[in-house]
């Protein structure tokens, strides 16, 4: 399709979720952008912090949450009560007309319930659809859509699915209508050699040189499924993956950043 708008699809973390300061200039970058856009949110040591209250012990495998019913029930408390309500009150006050949402709201991001081998992750949702028709209408009518980690499988069942995925899912599902630009934003500068030398930041990263970082064990933990992710939404259609500090959301400021290209 041509002549396509551009879309903005910005993703935090809990790491910036969890710090006010950050939090507030993040969504002041959002905010600030003049074209459409969607902010997706995670919030995971949010969720930890409220599991250990309520005595359950968090359980993470190759950077996703193993999520049995007493933890669905937390994260969907803190993922898409606490903090997503609290991420739109703050955008309001920053005059960003903005509607939080889980999948199962207007049934925007349905999923089905991830087979058990050969890892079982419990409650763990694979998405299956997004309804870019309703997306769209939120966004042509100067709605942006704030996303949290929870979908749905259209049976009355909830389902918990890494946030990263569902940017990558609403943004593969959204470059049909638009030109489509990912920013993964975290406390960190990008994606580094050394993750406490901000000076060994990579700038690009293509297919090859993530097969030899990822087996040179430098991309691992909760930076795989972010990697996989952005090239997966590459492929089916994405222009840009950049992964970067709050300040990279600005791409004019010159801040480093690592761009993801196919």
């Amino acid at each position: 399709m041509a002549n396509k708008l551009p879309l903005h699809i910005l993703k935090i973390g809990g790491a910036v979720v969890d710090d006010a300061p950050l939090l507030q200039e993040a969504l002041q970058a959002f905010a600030a952008i003049p074209h459409a856009k969607i902010l997706v949110h995670g919030g995971g040591q949010a969720a930890n912090d409220m599991a250990k209250k309520l005595g359950i012990t968090p359980v993470m495998l190759n950077g996703r949450r193993v999520t049995d019913q007493a933890t669905l029930e937390v994260v969907t408390m803190v993922y898409a009560g606490w903090l997503n309500k609290s991420i739109v009150a703050q955008l309001q006050a920053l005059d960003c007309d903005s509607l939080g949402l889980s999948g199962a709201d207007l049934n925007v991001i349905r999923a089905s319930l991830r087979p058990p081998k050969p890892v079982d992750y419990g409650f763990a949702g694979d998405i299956q659809a997004v309804n870019t028709e309703r997306m769209q209408w939120l966004l042509e009518n100067k709605v942006s859509p704030v996303c949290c980690a929870i979908t749905h499988n259209k049976e009355g069942q909830l389902l918990n699915t890494n946030a990263d995925t569902i940017t990558a899912s609403l943004a593969t599902a959204m470059s049909k209508h638009y030109d489509v630009s990912i920013y993964y934003c975290f406390t960190k500068p990008g994606v580094m050699v050394d993750p406490d030398k901000p000076e060994t930041i990579i700038p690009e990263i293509n297919t090859e040189s993530y097969r030899e970082l990822k087996a040179a064990g430098i991309i691992k933990d909760g930076m795989l499924p972010k990697l996989e992710n952005a090239f997966d939404a590459l492929q089916k259609g994405v222009d840009q993956v950049i992964i970067g500090s709050v300040a990279a959301i600005h791409p004019e400021s010159g801040i480093a950043k690592t761009v993801i290209r196919r």
